[in-house]
């Protein structure tokens, strides 16, 4: 891997494909390309082989994906299920077909089961049922994930799969319908706040263990997957840390300055208990991560401020 080798980032408009940009570019990979999703539909097949086919990388970072949180997976389980494999199958089988010998999948802490003992090893994938809230998302993962290992096993090409856990940061999306927890909170605190402090009213007991993972460590783990040949197909990337939902809330509540009461909905869905990620692998070979939770959520905070008119038209 030199700077000048050509690298498509899909999905680098948003908040981790973004910020694999940002690392990238910092480290002087200078030879980056991506494609708006206006540009190029992932889901469509031939336009991603055309694309591959006419821009020639030499490297493959799948960062796009179809996301959202609890309500969002709830709501749109084919689409979850559908767009996710169609997206990375494009990308996987046309980065195969035009020979690229590099590949690198981002999947999610969601694709190991419900119930699995924690902290969560790589190795207990597919041995048991998964969490019903967002099995779709994760049944298309798990199938990316497998693929990548089939091209290994079957072509001997360097396609490896990085799991984060719960990622945040810059960038992050705060549509209350379809975020995830830490962003989704981070709104609710600040516009109550506003709102003469008001009360904040929150999904569940606010008892499940959470982990959190800034974005800007996920991309420097991305960068370490791509400077170096990892001996697996599949690495968890997390923090190693978890605290409970409560605590979280607590935490953001602080940074954002709402003084009101927080009011715990438990007639809503929790989800997984726990989700703790066993990150001794990646540690094994040499990557941590670097930014504390308070930290991370202070500069999300941040960040949300500076750009706050984008998200005033998405009410509550």
């Amino acid at each position: 891997m030199n700077k000048e080798t050509k690298i498509y980032i899909a999905g680098h408009k948003g908040m981790v494909g973004s910020a694999i940009w940002r690392a990238l570019s910092a480290k002087g990979y200078q030879n980056l390309i991506g494609a708006s999703s206006k540009e190029l539909d992932l889901r469509n097949q031939q336009a991603v082989k055309d694309f591959i086919a006419t821009e020639k990388p030499e490297v493959v970072i799948d960062a796009a994906a179809k996301v959202g949180g609890i309500l969002a997976n709830n709501n749109y389980p084919y689409q979850f299920l559908m767009e996710n494999m169609l997206i990375q199958n494009n990308l996987i089988d046309s980065a195969l077909q035009a020979g690229i010998e590099k590949f690198i999948f981002l999947g999610s802490s969601c694709i190991y089961p419900k119930f699995a003992p924690q902290p969560l090893k790589e190795d207990y994938l597919l041995t048991d049922t998964l969490e019903p809230t967002n099995e779709w998302y994760a049944i298309a993962k798990i199938s990316g994930v497998k693929a990548c290992e089939a091209i290994r096993k079957q072509f001997n090409k360097d396609y490896v799969s990085l799991m984060p856990t719960n990622l945040y940061g810059i960038h992050d999306n705060f549509d209350l319908t379809s975020s995830h927890v830490l962003p989704a909170m981070i709104r609710k605190f600040h516009e109550a706040k506003e709102n003469n402090h008001a009360p904040v009213s929150l999904w569940g007991s606010g008892t499940p263990m959470r982990e959190f993972l800034f974005v800007d460590d996920m991309a420097q783990a991305v960068v370490f997957a791509l400077e170096n040949r990892l001996p697996e197909h599949l690495y968890n990337v997390g923090t190693g840390e978890d605290l409970t939902i409560k605590h979280l809330a607590e935490t953001i509540q602080k940074a954002v300055g709402h003084q009101g009461e927080i009011i715990w909905d438990a007639s809503k869905p929790d989800g997984t208990p726990r989700k703790l990620m066993d990150i001794s692998k990646m540690h094994a070979l040499g990557w941590k991560h670097e930014v504390a939770l308070d930290k991370g959520i202070t500069l999300t905070y941040k960040w949300f401020l500076e750009n706050i008119d984008r998200f005033k038209e998405v009410k509550m």
